[in-house]
Parts: structure tokens; sequence; C-alpha cells
């Protein structure tokens, strides 16, 4: 395939993978305002994520286009794999996003009833949500060249930390011991981590 075809093969995946993204999100924020149960339980500090988003779209617009050129790197080699990575994270937010259902929210919060999710997605690592949102990036970045794109990687993985640990917190206080052995046993970001520590770990000794 030529290297215009992939750009507008790629420009096309990402239009769509990021609507699909968005669309979902604004509908299911929409749809909980009215039916999600009350939230019961803030975290104690709420980790600055849109002040650090604002504050990267600033940046971003400031830089004139051609300063992200040294960052630029376009090579026919990245396109498969990064079209791959976007799709299957774009699948794979959107499942766990349905899975999550009521009890998503925006900022880390317990609700009334508030229920545990370990199975499907979240079987394969604690917040699948951010797993796919990171893999959706990744994806994009490749896809585009990296330039501002790893900007934008490196900023979600300080928003990402940030709400985590937030969310983490409520978490191990609303199900003391039984999150507590999930945490262990499911990978935190990252699916397959525990097997390849334990891989490691074997071939040490």
């Amino acid at each position: 395939m030529s290297e215009s075809h992939w750009h507008t093969l790629a420009t096309l995946a990402s239009a769509t993978c990021w609507g699909l993204f968005a669309l979902t999100w604004l509908i299911g924020a929409v749809y909980n305002e009215q039916h999600a149960p009350k939230a019961r339980r803030r975290a104690a500090r709420i980790f600055p994520w849109a002040l650090i988003l604002v504050l990267a779209i600033i940046v971003l617009l400031g830089i004139p286009h051609t300063s992200w050129r040294s960052l630029t790197v376009r090579s026919g080699w990245a396109y498969a794999p990064g079209l791959a990575i976007l799709l299957v994270s774009t699948v794979f937010t959107l499942w766990a996003r349905a899975v999550l259902g009521k009890m998503w929210t925006l900022s880390p919060v317990l609700k009334e009833d508030h229920a545990l999710r370990t199975t499907g997605p979240y079987a394969v690592t604690h917040h699948p949500i951010y797993t796919g949102m990171l893999g959706m990036l990744i994806g994009t970045a490749l896809l585009a060249g990296l330039g501002h794109w790893l900007v934008l990687l490196v900023l979600a993985v300080v928003i990402i930390e940030g709400k985590i640990q937030a969310e983490e917190g409520l978490l191990v206080e609303a199900f003391p011991g039984r999150y507590e052995q999930y945490r262990r046993r499911v990978p935190r970001l990252v699916p397959g981590a525990s097997r390849l520590r334990g891989m490691l770990g074997r071939l040490r000794h």
C-alpha cells in the first residue's frame, strides 16, 4: 500500500475510533446523570486532570506545527501495528465502558450499592478503560508519525496515574480484602504483566 493510501486510512481510522469513543462517553454521561445510583463517597483529593488537559491544549496550540517535525518520524513499518493497536484498543475500551455501566463516573466516587467489576475486561487489567485509552493513544501516535502525540501520551499517563491512585483508595476502603486479592491477581494496566514477571522471576532462578 502506498504512503498516501496509508495516510488516508490512518486519518479515517483515527477519526472513526476517537469519534466512537467521544460519542459513547457523551451518551453514557448523559444517561448516567439521570439513571445512575447517587454518589455516597468522593475521593478526598481530586487529581487536577482537567487543569492538566487544558494546559496541554494551550501548549499544543501555542507551539507552531513546524516545531514538532523533530519528533515526527513517518515510517511504513509503524502503520500496520499502529492501526491494529488502535482498533483493538478501541474495542477493548468500549467493551470495558459497557461492562462498567452505571458505575462509570468522570471523577473517582463510590456510589450507592457500588459493585466491584472483576470479570470480562476487568479480568484482564484493573483499569481496562485506561488500558484501552493508552493503547488508542499509542496506536494513533504510530499512525501519525509520533510528533505531538508523544506529548499527549505522556500527559495521559500522568493524568491516569493520578486518577488510579484516587480510585484505588476508594475501592480498598469499600471492598477491604476483596480488592486487595483482586489487585494481586490481575495486572494494573498492562495485560499479561503478572505472567511476564513470573516468567522473568523463574529465569533469574
